[in-house]
């Protein structure tokens, strides 16, 4: 894949009734503390980067990353990935970071961090944001965008992680439908408003269109997708970032299926997630309906004509998708039990409400559905079945925990972590940004381009600083 890609993710935090004193904030406070402070895994920012990141909200990891602290929500971005290898184990290594550091804290038995996007009792959502380098002269004509938005919509067949029940976002009652909604398999589609918009907060798009590279603008373009949910399966990880970095190529190329335009986008996502009978019909803009599996083989198997063979790792993802779509069209998808997170955890909850006896309606389920994401292996739900031996998993422990100090060697992740390494060593002021970096009244060390490492620059800068 020579695309970087990265995600930002937002952990929900779990807190014991004895223990909320100090507000819903503090704990995700002093664990970010904790690990600039204690642990030593970054250096924290020394100016503000917006009104609401004043100095001390977050800084810059050893492996390239970023944490910081959004609207009460401790966030995780990783480092800028060049593999869909790295990408599953720079996502893992941000789990692995939090739940190591509510150990050290002696924290892990009362407080939890949840890597889903609702919390059901207030209705409130936070977000899982794919990042994914584009050509700034790759053509974005409507029929391509319409395809883009197809592909999205309906990729959450197997990137959906589920939950019980379903939300009103803001005033969009009238959008959804009278009847029930028991289970569904997406998170956030109950909470996208719109198919393309400018601002994140109160107007949640499938696609960002806030026009802000972090790389050079003349060159690049970053496509800022808001539509996924966080999954805790490997599997799901890989598929979400491999198929959609696949479709990018072909878009790029102006490749793509005839005749797939959704007539709304937005309507389209909720209809799939909602779907009981996983027929998933969406209405199309030429007319007539067709179904998000029928959608996603038309883009797999365009992007299998003209991208198998190109290397290894595309090869991979290809097989997967081939695969994962196949076992779809076959309920009730026991071979995708363990990799595609709604399956696994649909099939966990009617698991304890036969031997419980329980319906929809028990309010035990939406525990239980949020004890799924818990990234605790020793009380996450989803630890359970990822330790079967049928169970599919791309990384290694040891891997994981290495990646929480060590960057990707084949982007600018490099030369960032590199620079954090040295900036930990001495008494410095100093300025850094995904795109530069600056050491006290020195020149700024440009980084324009994610592709590149920067590493004899980096280098270079401390040395004529000493």
């Amino acid at each position: 894949m020579n695309r970087i890609v990265g995600v930002e993710t937002e952990y929900g935090c779990l807190v014991n009734h004895e223990e909320r004193a100090g507000g819903p904030d503090a704990f995700p406070i002093r664990v970010k503390n904790h690990i600039f402070r204690t642990e030593e895994l970054g250096v924290i920012d020394l100016h503000y980067r917006d009104f609401e990141e004043p100095p001390g909200n977050g800084g810059f990891l050893l492996n390239g990353g970023r944490v910081y602290l959004d609207m009460g929500h401790l966030e995780y971005s990783s480092p800028e990935c060049r593999s869909v290898q790295d990408i599953v184990l720079y996502d893992r290594a941000g789990d692995f970071m939090l739940q190591t550091a509510l150990q050290q804290m002696n924290l892990n038995q009362r407080i939890s961090f949840l890597k889903n996007n609702i919390d059901h009792h207030t209705g409130a959502t936070f977000g899982c944001h794919e990042n994914y380098l584009m050509r700034r002269d790759a053509s974005f004509t409507p029929s391509i965008v319409a395809a883009l938005l197809s592909f999205l919509v309906t990729r959450q067949i197997y990137t959906g992680t589920g939950r019980v029940g379903f939300a009103h976002p803001f005033s969009m009652e009238d959008a959804h439908p009278k009847r029930s909604v028991h289970f569904q398999i997406s998170q956030r589609a109950d909470h996208i408003v719109n198919d393309i918009y400018q601002w994140v907060q109160f107007n949640r798009a499938i696609i960002n269109a806030r026009d802000e590279p972090l790389a050079d603008g003349r060159e690049y373009r970053r496509l800022h997708l808001l539509l996924g949910d966080s999954n805790m399966s490997e599997f799901a990880i890989m598929l979400k970032f491999g198929t959609t970095a696949l479709i990018l190529d072909l878009l790029e190329m102006g490749i793509h299926p005839k005749k797939v335009a959704l007539a709304d986008a937005v309507s389209g996502m909720r209809e799939i997630s909602h779907d009981p009978t996983r027929r998933w019909s969406v209405k199309l803009e030429s007319g007539g309906h067709q179904s998000a599996l029928d959608i996603q083989r038309a883009f797999c198997e365009l992007a299998v004509t003209s991208l198998r063979g190109r290397d290894e790792e595309t090869d991979r993802v290809l097989q997967n998708w081939v695969s994962t779509l196949e076992a779809l069209a076959k309920p009730p998808y026991e071979p995708l039990i363990g990799k595609v997170d709604w399956i696994t955890k649909e099939w966990l909850l009617m698991q304890f409400m036969k031997s419980e006896n329980l319906n929809w309606n028990d309010p035990w389920l939406k525990s239980l559905d949020l004890e799924y994401h818990n990234i605790d292996p020793a009380r996450g739900l989803y630890f359970a079945i990822e330790r079967s031996p049928s169970s599919w998993r791309w990384t290694r422990d040891a891997d994981v925990a290495r990646a929480v100090r060590h960057p990707p060697q084949d982007t600018r992740a490099a030369g960032r972590g590199l620079a954090i390494s040295k900036l930990q060593k001495r008494i410095s002021s100093y300025i850094i940004n995904w795109d530069s970096i600056t050491l006290e009244s020195g020149k700024p060390i440009s980084m324009m381009d994610p592709l590149q490492t920067y590493i004899s620059e980096i280098q270079e800068a401390f040395s004529s600083a000493s």
